[in-house]
């Protein structure tokens, strides 16, 4: 915003019309459901339960917290943990979620390193200029990809706890990835929700008035897309801007436009994110409705109050005291006193 003024952000609202809007509705719905199939397949290799209609639904409802939180990630960790509850496996229903996210970003990774290495882009450009820290760079990553394979291998053997988990987990990945029930189902799914997102963000460039080829513009949204990636975005916006207004100076594009570009993206990734906020509302109005009412608390019943009849009234009558006694008395007394 220092560098280039509200102006690339105004106009990533201005240049967005309905025919985009209702592209980028259908896109995310087409989008969604691969995604929610692909969490199906994932969760059904690790032997939980789950239909594609409630995993369409909670992805929806996902997607739409990833777009207003911050982080990106709030709403996936939601739908992890409502399905663990629901399985009565809390952490299976979070590895099943983080397994199905990783593949995704496994396919985005590949893609896109290919794409970028293969197709002039920036990057490419980059790499050209610093082919030996490249070339060292890549080199310590395969080391550090085997090291923890082999490391992982050597824990399986043991006893302890954490050879139990490194165990589980290697199952997990095998039973949820790379199995043949689930495993080219997940691939096809990852790469179909990747191609949308390219197609999301290609209705956004010609929105705003770029005439670049999609051969030219692969590169540079794929490498949005994986700064999307990274969990330090405000409701899906930081590093995706910052990315594109660099890439697309780099380029030779206009930085800008570039700008404009990720502005209208998000504003397309929030409108086909919208029905996950149907999705919530319901929800929530469901629960309310499905919640017992409290039962006023019943009232004791009033104690009758005693009727006491009032005591008949009595004459009084008079003390007789017989003479002789009285007589009798005096007589003592004087005697006394004598």
């Amino acid at each position: 915003m220092w560098r280039l003024g509200t102006g690339a952000f105004l106009d990533g609202l201005r240049v967005l019309d309905t025919a985009a809007l209702l592209a980028a509705l259908g896109i995310g719905a087409a989008t969604t459901l691969l995604s929610a199939w692909r969490w199906c397949l994932v969760a059904r290799g690790l032997g939980m339960r789950l239909s594609l209609k409630d995993a369409t639904a909670d992805y929806y409802q996902a997607l739409f917290l990833n777009a207003a939180l911050p982080g990106g990630i709030l709403g996936d960790v939601g739908r992890a943990v409502r399905h663990g509850k629901d399985e009565g496996d809390l952490g299976r229903g979070v590895r099943a979620v983080v397994l199905e996210r990783t593949a995704g970003q496994v396919v985005l990774l590949v893609v896109g390193a290919a794409v970028l290495v293969a197709v002039p882009s920036p990057v490419f450009d980059l790499l050209k200029a610093h082919g030996p820290q490249a070339a060292a760079a890549t080199v310590t990553v395969a080391l550090a990809g085997v090291l923890i394979v082999l490391g992982l291998r050597r824990l399986r053997g043991g006893r302890s706890k954490a050879a139990g988990a490194a165990r589980t987990g290697m199952s997990e990945i095998r039973a949820g990835l790379l199995s043949r029930r689930s495993g080219p189902g997940v691939l096809l799914a990852s790469a179909a929700v990747l191609a949308g997102h390219l197609a999301t963000f290609l209705v956004a460039a010609r929105a705003a008035g770029s005439a670049a080829s999609l051969l030219e513009l692969a590169p540079l949204l794929l490498l949005a897309l994986i700064a999307m990636g990274l969990p330090v975005n405000v409701g899906g916006w930081g590093p995706r801007e910052g990315v594109m207004a660099w890439a697309f100076g780099a380029a030779g594009l206009s930085a800008a436009q570039g700008l404009t570009i990720a502005v209208a993206y998000g504003i397309l990734a929030f409108v086909a994110a919208a029905p996950g906020a149907v999705v919530l509302v319901a929800r929530l109005l469901a629960r309310r409705a499905e919640a017992p009412v409290a039962e006023p608390a019943a009232q004791p019943a009033p104690v009758p109050a005693l009727t006491v009849a009032p005591a008949p009234a009595m004459a009084l009558e008079p003390v007789v005291v017989p003479l002789p006694a009285i007589r009798l008395r005096a007589r003592t007394r004087v005697g006394v006193a004598a």
